[in-house]
C-alpha cells in the first residue's frame, strides 16, 4: 500500500506506520510505501496521523500515448472490483510529458472501463464523482501508470470533529505533523496561544490520549468494497480504542477573539475531549506562563498570506506582531518550548530571538518553517549548568 502525505511528514509518517506494525516501510517524496494486510489497511486509515490518503496499487504499466492508455486500462480484469451496478469515480495525477492535464485522463481511463464492461456485459457501470463506491487512483509519472483502488475516500484531513471553522483554518493532518515534529507526547502542559478554531488543541489532546485520529469519521471507501470485513474493522476500532491512556497534564488554548473561542469549544465538545481542554479568552501579548512545570508551545500564527487583509486588524503590523510574539516568551513564559509556523520567513527576524531549529513545511501551497525557541529558566548559561 501507500500512504500519501504533505511534504516534510515522511519520515514522521514511516515512523507512525512502523509503530503501527507495519512492513517493508520505504520513505517516498510526499509518501511511504508499506505492507500490511486487510486488516492494517483499517488500521492505517483509522490511526495514521499524518497521512492523507491510504491507497492500494493494483496494476501498474508503461505507456507512451493516449492510445496505449486506453488499451491497457481495457485490457485490465475489472470484474474483481467493479460491477455494472458499482458507482466509481476516477481521481488523476500526472507528472509527465506525455500526458499534461490530468482531467483528459481520468476521461480516457472512464472511456477504457465502461467501454469494457458495455462490450463483456452489454451494460456499463456509473460515475458518480461525489460518493462513488470505488474511487480509482490514477498515477502517472513520466512513462509509468499505477492504478490504484482508494480505500480513504475523502481526505483523511477530515476527520469528522470539526463542525465550526474560522477563515482559513489550520489543516488536521499538518496540525498533527507540527506537533509529532515538535516531539509533543502528552508528557507536559500543553498550550496554544492563538487558537482560532481548536484544530491544534485538538489535534494534541488526541496525540497525549493515544486516540485513534479518525475515530469521528463518519466512513471510508473500504467500506463499500466488496471484501469489506465488518466484524474485522470491528475488531480493529476495540483494540484501537483499548490503548488509549490518561492524560495527566493541562491543554489550554488562548484567542482573543470570542468567535474562536465558541468555534473552538464546538468543536473539542464534537471531538469528546471537553474534559482534556480548557479554551479563555485571552490575547497571548497580556499573559504569562500558567504552570510553574515545563510549558510545550505550539501555535499558527493568525496574520499570513492565507488572511485576506480585510481580516486583519487594520492597523497591524508584522514587525510589532512577530516583536511582540519574542518578548512575550523571553518575559513571560521561561521554561517553555515554544514553536510555531509561519510563511513570512522575513518577519521571523523580528522575534528577536535565535531558533533553535527551522523545518521546512508547506502550508496548503506556502512554503513555510516550523521553528523553535527555547526559552530557559533563568539564564541560558544557568540552565545548561543545572542540566
Amino acid at each position: 500500500m501507500v500512504a500519501k502525505t504533505l511534504f516534510g511528514f515522511e519520515e514522521i509518517l514511516a515512523k507512525e506506520i512502523r509503530n503501527l506494525g507495519g512492513g517493508n516501510v520505504v520513505e517516498g517524496v510526499r509518501s511511504v510505501s508499506f505492507e500490511g494486510d486487510l486488516g492494517f489497511m483499517y488500521k492505517a486509515n483509522l490511526c495514521l496521523r499524518t497521512a492523507i490518503k491510504i491507497i492500494k496499487p493494483i496494476y501498474s504499466f508503461a505507456v507512451k500515448n493516449e492510445n496505449e492508455l486506453y488499451k491497457k486500462i481495457y485490457a485490465f480484469d475489472w470484474s474483481t472490483y467493479l460491477s455494472i451496478d458499482t458507482t466509481f469515480a476516477i481521481d488523476t495525477t500526472v507528472k509527465s510529458d506525455i500526458f499534461t492535464h490530468s482531467l483528459y485522463v481520468s476521461q480516457k481511463v472512464k472511456d477504457a472501463i465502461v467501454d469494457k464492461f458495455r462490450d463483456t456485459e452489454g451494460k456499463r457501470p456509473s460515475v458518480d464523482v461525489k460518493h462513488p463506491d470505488i474511487r480509482i487512483n490514477i498515477h502517472i509519472k513520466r512513462d509509468t501508470c499505477n492504478v490504484s483502488l482508494d480505500s480513504s475516500g475523502r481526505s483523511l484531513h477530515q476527520r469528522g470533529y470539526r463542525i465550526a471553522t474560522n477563515k482559513a483554518p489550520i489543516n488536521e493532518v499538518l496540525a498533527a505533523g507540527l506537533l509529532l515534529h515538535s516531539g509533543w507526547n502528552g508528557q507536559c502542559d500543553f498550550l496554544d496561544p492563538m487558537c482560532g478554531s481548536g484544530t491544534m488543541l485538538t489535534e494534541a489532546a488526541m496525540i497525549a490520549c493515544n486516540i485513534p485520529v479518525n475515530i469521528n469519521r463518519k466512513e471510508f471507501a473500504f467500506e463499500k468494497w466488496d471484501d469489506f470485513d465488518e466484524d474485522l474493522f470491528e475488531k480493529i476500532v476495540d483494540s484501537a480504542l483499548k490503548k488509549t491512556r490518561e492524560f495527566h497534564h493541562r491543554i489550554v488554548g488562548f484567542d482573543k477573539a470570542p468567535s474562536a473561542v465558541r468555534k473552538s469549544l464546538e468543536n473539542i465538545e464534537s471531538a469528546n475531549l471537553s474534559d482534556y481542554i480548557t479554551v479563555e479568552r485571552k490575547n497571548f501579548f497580556d499573559t504569562e506562563k500558567f504552570t510553574k512545570n515545563h510549558l510545550h508551545l505550539v501555535f499558527n500564527p493568525p496574520y499570513g498570506e492565507r488572511l485576506d487583509r480585510s481580516d486583519i486588524d487594520s492597523d497591524f503590523n508584522v514587525e510589532e506582531f512577530y516583536s511582540d510574539i519574542g518578548d512575550t516568551l523571553k518575559q513571560k513564559y521561561p521554561g517553555t518550548d515554544a514553536w510555531f509556523i509561519t510563511s513570512n520567513l522575513e518577519a521571523l527576524k523580528y522575534v528577536g530571538l535565535r531558533p533553535s531549529r527551522k523545518i521546512k513545511v508547506f502550508n496548503s501551497q506556502l512554503e513555510s518553517r516550523l521553528v523553535k525557541y527555547v526559552m530557559y529558566e533563568g539564564s541560558k548559561k544557568a540552565s545548561k549548568n543545572l542540566n
